[in-house]
Protein backbone atom coordinates (compact mmCIF):
# COMPACT_ATOMS: atom_id res chain seq x y z
CA UNK A 1 0.00 0.00 0.00
CA UNK A 2 1.17 3.52 -0.77
CA UNK A 3 1.89 5.88 2.04
CA UNK A 4 1.02 9.55 1.66
CA UNK A 5 3.49 11.93 3.26
CA UNK A 6 1.60 15.18 2.53
CA UNK A 7 0.27 17.35 5.27
CA UNK A 8 -3.31 18.60 5.17
CA UNK A 9 -2.17 22.13 4.21
CA UNK A 10 -0.15 20.80 1.25
CA UNK A 11 -3.11 18.72 0.12
CA UNK A 12 -5.50 21.71 0.25
CA UNK A 13 -3.00 23.87 -1.63
CA UNK A 14 -2.76 21.17 -4.32
CA UNK A 15 -6.53 21.03 -4.71
CA UNK A 16 -6.85 24.84 -4.73
CA UNK A 17 -4.20 25.04 -7.46
CA UNK A 18 -6.15 22.75 -9.78
CA UNK A 19 -9.28 24.92 -9.81
CA UNK A 20 -10.78 26.67 -12.85
CA UNK A 21 -8.57 29.71 -12.22
CA UNK A 22 -5.49 27.80 -13.38
CA UNK A 23 -7.09 26.64 -16.66
CA UNK A 24 -5.55 27.95 -19.90
CA UNK A 25 -6.97 31.30 -21.00
CA UNK A 26 -8.02 29.97 -24.42
CA UNK A 27 -10.69 27.80 -22.80
CA UNK A 28 -11.98 30.54 -20.51
CA UNK A 29 -12.21 33.29 -23.15
CA UNK A 30 -15.66 34.75 -23.29
CA UNK A 31 -17.58 34.54 -26.51
CA UNK A 32 -18.73 37.98 -27.71
CA UNK A 33 -22.50 38.45 -27.47
CA UNK A 34 -24.44 37.91 -30.67
CA UNK A 35 -26.26 41.03 -31.78
CA UNK A 36 -29.96 40.62 -32.45
CA UNK A 37 -31.26 41.24 -35.95
CA UNK A 38 -33.56 44.20 -36.26
CA UNK A 39 -36.83 43.63 -38.04
CA UNK A 40 -37.32 45.46 -41.32
CA UNK A 41 -39.74 48.28 -41.87
CA UNK A 42 -41.83 46.02 -44.11
CA UNK A 43 -42.08 43.24 -41.53
CA UNK A 44 -43.15 45.70 -38.84
CA UNK A 45 -45.84 47.13 -41.14
CA UNK A 46 -46.96 43.62 -42.11
CA UNK A 47 -47.28 42.61 -38.46
CA UNK A 48 -49.32 45.72 -37.70
CA UNK A 49 -51.67 45.07 -40.64
CA UNK A 50 -51.97 41.35 -39.83
CA UNK A 51 -53.08 42.08 -36.27
CA UNK A 52 -55.67 44.60 -37.52
CA UNK A 53 -57.14 42.25 -40.13
CA UNK A 54 -57.09 38.91 -38.27
CA UNK A 55 -60.14 39.67 -36.13
CA UNK A 56 -62.31 39.57 -39.29
CA UNK A 57 -61.18 36.01 -40.11
CA UNK A 58 -61.29 34.43 -36.66
CA UNK A 59 -64.16 32.84 -34.78
CA UNK A 60 -65.22 33.95 -31.31
CA UNK A 61 -63.23 31.13 -29.70
CA UNK A 62 -60.06 32.36 -31.43
CA UNK A 63 -59.77 29.60 -34.01
CA UNK A 64 -59.52 30.48 -37.69
CA UNK A 65 -62.46 30.39 -40.07
CA UNK A 66 -62.13 28.29 -43.21
CA UNK A 67 -59.23 29.79 -45.25
CA UNK A 68 -59.11 32.55 -42.62
CA UNK A 69 -55.37 32.51 -42.03
CA UNK A 70 -54.67 32.38 -45.75
CA UNK A 71 -56.95 35.36 -46.44
CA UNK A 72 -55.47 37.32 -43.54
CA UNK A 73 -51.97 36.83 -44.91
CA UNK A 74 -53.10 37.82 -48.40
CA UNK A 75 -54.91 40.98 -47.25
CA UNK A 76 -52.01 41.94 -44.96
CA UNK A 77 -49.53 41.74 -47.83
CA UNK A 78 -51.84 43.75 -50.07
CA UNK A 79 -52.31 46.55 -47.55
CA UNK A 80 -48.61 46.59 -46.68
CA UNK A 81 -47.56 46.96 -50.32
CA UNK A 82 -50.09 49.71 -50.98
CA UNK A 83 -48.45 52.35 -53.16
CA UNK A 84 -45.56 50.08 -54.15
CA UNK A 85 -45.43 49.27 -57.86
CA UNK A 86 -43.00 46.94 -59.57
CA UNK A 87 -40.82 48.53 -62.24
CA UNK A 88 -42.08 46.21 -64.95
CA UNK A 89 -45.71 47.02 -64.17
CA UNK A 90 -44.94 50.75 -64.25
CA UNK A 91 -43.14 50.46 -67.58
CA UNK A 92 -46.01 48.49 -69.09
CA UNK A 93 -48.46 51.15 -67.92
CA UNK A 94 -46.32 54.03 -69.31
CA UNK A 95 -46.06 52.41 -72.77
CA UNK A 96 -49.83 52.65 -73.34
Amino acid sequence: MVQVTMSMDEYLALIAGSSMDSMPSTILEEVPPVSKKRSTKYSRAYKRNFNKIKKDYQKKDGSWKKNGFRMTVKKSHESTRKGMVRKTARRAYEKR
